[in-house]
């Protein structure tokens, strides 16, 4: 590990369109002492030809810039293999479609030099729409009560804890301590739950409150393609699968293992009894409904719901009283 060295690892896949603004967002970055490494999923596009023009420059910069290639296999596998690549004392991964404010490198490090009881310091991030970059539309901690408890290992099994990517930098002596492979399940997602959970898991988190990565949602982003009930199911049980491995991989004893894979499953079984609902397929809906009494988890908003699927004399009262009580807030407001 080189000191003070910041390993930065960039999945790209077909991003010609944005690569450019985000690695002018590194180049701009006011801590310098910066190795990049690209792992070229397999893109089609200008990737490779937009990522070869900027080594020399980012040479000149006095950055070290990695470019490797392999075929596709997705986010999760391409952070897998660019983990192979650290020289660094800290690590950072990020999407080359969104963009670190310039101050974003330099702000962090000083936090881990200052705390070194922390393995992982976590920054704000504003999210962005594509066509106005100008103007955010809220920040990452938004709705997440619990950003500066330091210990964020439940929060984030739960998905209460800030997930995107370009917020976070790790010490990689720690890293290495949870994952001394330095390795993650090869998904085509799901990366930043497997180098985070292990971090969580053991260690303390420092979260600067300051908005220093920029977010961009994107019209067609691989959840926004997920818009039939198959592709729906088909990511939850990815999804599962994926924190079930990073869980097994985990140096915890037995208890705290049977806990937390319980604790997804639940959340799992909860996710496809919504989509069975949000697509109105009855037998999806009571087949999930049994796995939750079976684990005791059939609460009595979640017993309403299974009801109101179930039987339309259920479904009419609901939407009755509903009314009713419509009726009553109106009448009130006016009095």
């Amino acid at each position: 590990m080189e000191k003070g060295l910041i390993t930065l690892i960039v999945p790209c896949y077909n991003v010609g369109k944005t690569l450019e603004r985000f690695l002018q967002s590194v180049l701009k970055q006011t801590y310098r002492h910066i190795q990049i490494v690209f792992i070229d999923d397999g893109s089609t596009d200008n990737t490779a030809t937009i990522l070869k023009k900027y080594q020399p420059i980012f040479s000149s910069a006095k950055m070290k810039m990695q470019y490797i290639y392999q075929k596709n296999a997705g986010l999760g596998s391409a952070i897998n293999t660019g983990l192979k690549y650290i020289e660094g004392e800290y690590l950072c991964w990020a999407d080359p479609d969104d963009f670190y404010m310039k101050d974003s490198m330099e702000k962090r490090i000083n936090i881990l030099k200052k705390n070194e009881d922390y393995a992982i310091v976590t920054s704000d991030a504003y999210y962005y729409r594509f066509n106005d970059l100008n103007n955010p539309i809220k920040k990452a901690s938004e709705g997440m009560e619990n950003c500066f408890d330091e210990k964020q290992f439940e929060y984030l099994l739960n998905e209460k804890s800030i997930f995107c990517p370009g917020c976070h930098m790790i010490r990689v002596s720690a890293l290495k301590e949870v994952n001394p492979k330095c390795e993650i399940y090869p998904a085509r997602r799901g990366q930043n739950w497997q180098l985070l959970l292990p971090i969580y898991y053991k260690y303390k988190r420092f979260f600067l409150d300051e908005p220093l990565y920029g977010y961009v949602i994107y019209a067609q982003s691989m959840s926004q393609g997920d818009v039939t009930k198959e592709k729906v199911l088909e990511r939850w049980e990815e999804h599962e699968k994926i924190l079930n491995e990073t869980l097994k991989r985990m140096n915890m004893d037995s208890k705290d293992l049977e806990k937390y894979l319980k604790m997804v499953q639940v959340r799992y079984i909860k996710k496809r009894f919504f989509t069975a609902i949000d697509y109105k397929d009855k037998k999806l809906i009571k087949q999930q409904y049994n796995l939750l009494k079976i684990n005791e988890e059939s609460r009595k908003e979640l017993k309403l719901l299974y009801y109101r699927n179930e039987y339309l004399i259920i479904k009419i009262l609901c939407k009755v009283l509903e009314k009713i009580k419509r009726r009553n807030k109106l009448i009130c407001h006016h009095v």
